[in-house]
């Protein structure tokens, strides 16, 4: 019985209908996060050429920004799943709602994170090493880069609400446009150039905080046009109190899940740090890949949210149901993709950045063990943070993650490295666990389609 249903979800899809939609949402937004990733690249790649300890410290550095971007993400999640819906519904009030309230939860965590950088940036070093050069580098960086985590999050609410009302390309136009001028930023302070200080670290951080006011002020001047969704001001203190719980309802899961994913991946950073300059080294280029090489499951994924909150949202349920059946599909073939990309990058990744012979030599197991994880990571990317998500089943990542990250990958990799004393790539490859574990998992929940739900009112 359920695989004649299966196949009668899969002729209700119009596969050229599919592909057009999954090809117009995802390559603006793999883009997007392509052009993202390739600001840590060019520092790394920069900073590289300058001296091992000023990448590292940087890299280490930007780790903040990450545990930020795990409460910006959770806010305009919440917002780009109730967005989505709402928006297939049809009802642009409600989605300008749902724009202010995103800006009012992530104001507030910028501006905490603006403060932490300012006030204690060697502190907030200290969490993830204890070298001194690499403390006193990070911190300089710190003092300048919070500037720019405090326009962040108002930016992400403009781009995520112009991603779920079919102005996904302007958007990634924005980010893209925003990310070439940080590079270019990046080559002029980090090397001095065109009569510009030689900064070095201060410098990456100058360029980021430049390149992102920028982005902000282009996200308002398009968001002006007519057809364009903008925060309601007029409404800003005076939101509706059943959206604002299902708002809620929606990001405490996400919150919980981005919470214990981003602090779970900042301990794998930490104990990496404490386990020498060398691994951390290496293990701070192998990230800069990692991500560089996410972007197209990032894109699928965000599309496959989209897309199903879209049909939901209208009230097509088994159409719904079918697409997030195909988008699984789909992931496999992205993360096999990906795993024959890493391994086909890694020689020339090893000889790209100034390292010593152990550094170099740990990078390149990373990356061997790092292209079995890429298969793990885009079909749970798409899996759970698109479908799954898309159709308002927010909690069960959490789940997985406290099982997976936190009572199995972590706790190895804290007795592997401080208790067993095994080798950096042995504790990488412990960190590497979570995601191929919970695939199985992962597979049993959505066929229990709990996620195919209209959460619209």
């Amino acid at each position: 019985m359920k695989q004649m249903e299966q196949k009668k979800q899969e002729i209700q899809i119009n596969r050229k209908e599919f592909y057009r939609n999954l090809t117009r949402i995802a390559l603006p937004i793999a883009l997007q996060s392509l052009m993202l990733a390739s600001v840590a690249a060019g520092d790394a790649l920069m900073l590289g050429k300058v001296a091992q300890n000023e990448m590292t410290a940087v890299s280490l550095a930007t780790q903040i920004q990450f545990v930020q971007n795990m409460f910006l993400s959770a806010v305009t999640a919440a917002g780009a799943i109730l967005g989505a819906q709402y928006w297939g519904k049809g009802d642009r009030r409600t989605l300008e709602n749902v724009f202010d309230i995103m800006l009012w939860y992530c104001g507030i965590v910028s501006v905490l994170f603006f403060l932490a950088c300012e006030l204690i940036p060697e502190q907030l070093m200290h969490i993830f090493t204890n070298d001194a050069p690499l403390v006193t580098i990070g911190s300089s960086y710190l003092r300048i880069a919070g500037w720019s985590y405090l326009i962040t999050g108002i930016s992400q609410c403009y781009l995520t609400t112009m991603k779920v009302s079919e102005h996904v390309k302007p958007g990634a136009v924005i980010s893209s446009c925003a990310v070439i001028l940080n590079i270019c930023l990046n080559a002029v302070f980090i090397f001095g150039l065109f009569g510009a200080p030689r900064m070095q670290a201060k410098g990456a951080a100058l360029a980021t905080t430049i390149s992102r006011i920028i982005e902000l002020a282009l996200c308002v001047a398009v968001s002006a046009r007519a057809s364009y969704i903008r925060p309601a001001l007029d409404r800003f203190t005076k939101l509706p109190r059943q959206l604002r719980t299902d708002f809620i309802k929606q990001c405490l899961p996400l919150m919980g899940g981005s919470l214990c994913w981003g602090i779970g991946f900042t301990s794998y950073t930490a104990i990496m740090g404490h386990m020498g300059t060398d691994a951390a080294a290496a293990n701070s280029v192998a990230a800069v890949v990692r991500d560089l090489i996410c972007c197209m499951c990032n894109g699928i994924g965000s599309a496959a949210g989209i897309m199903v909150g879209n049909e939901l949202g209208a009230g097509r349920l088994e159409r719904g149901k079918a697409y997030g059946i195909r988008l699984k599909n789909i992931s496999y073939v992205i993360g096999l993709l990906s795993t024959a990309l890493v391994l086909a990058v890694t020689p020339l990744v090893v000889r790209m950045v100034i390292l010593t012979d152990q550094a170099r030599s740990y990078l390149t197991g990373m990356m061997v063990i790092m292209a079995f994880y890429m298969i793990g990571r885009c079909v749970n990317t798409v899996t759970i943070n698109g479908v799954l998500d898309g159709g308002g089943d927010t909690i069960f990542d959490m789940y997985s993650l406290i099982v997976c990250m936190w009572l199995i990958a972590i706790p190895l990799a804290l007795a592997g490295a401080f208790v067993l004393h095994w080798s950096p790539l042995a504790v990488y490859a412990c960190t590497c666990l979570d995601e191929v574990g919970k695939i199985p998992w992962v597979m049993i929940r959505l066929r229990k389609y709990k996620w195919v739900q209209d959460l619209t009112r």
